[in-house]
């Protein structure tokens, strides 16, 4: 699994106040999320446990080998309205989506 707090060519931007734990890192306000080398049997679940820890205001950036269109309709269909959904990069080989937690 490849997670990073910033994709390749981001402009980078200040993090918003509140970064609560002592691990010494500073928020972001993306992460991206490279699917791709995550098993298949887990994908999803690993997904979806990313964008529960997103705070509002936060993005996620997830990277598919495939327009990842069954995941966004688990995710509206689990979490209405949570995220605002935006293509950054739309195939043939890389699809990136940005999940922004709005609620």
């Amino acid at each position: 699994m490849n997670l990073s707090s910033s994709r390749p060519g981001a402009v980078d931007v200040a993090a918003p106040a509140g970064h609560a734990c002592a691990c010494g890192h500073e928020d972001t306000e993306k992460i991206v999320l490279d699917s791709r080398t995550i098993p298949h049997a887990i994908r999803h679940a690993t997904i979806f446990g990313a964008l529960g820890a997103i705070q509002p205001g936060f993005a996620l950036d997830l990277i598919a080998s495939h327009n990842p269109l069954p995941l966004l309709g688990q995710l509206e269909s689990s979490r209405p309205g949570d995220f605002v959904v935006s293509y950054l990069e739309n195939g043939p080989e890389t699809w990136t989506i940005r999940l922004t937690r709005a609620n």
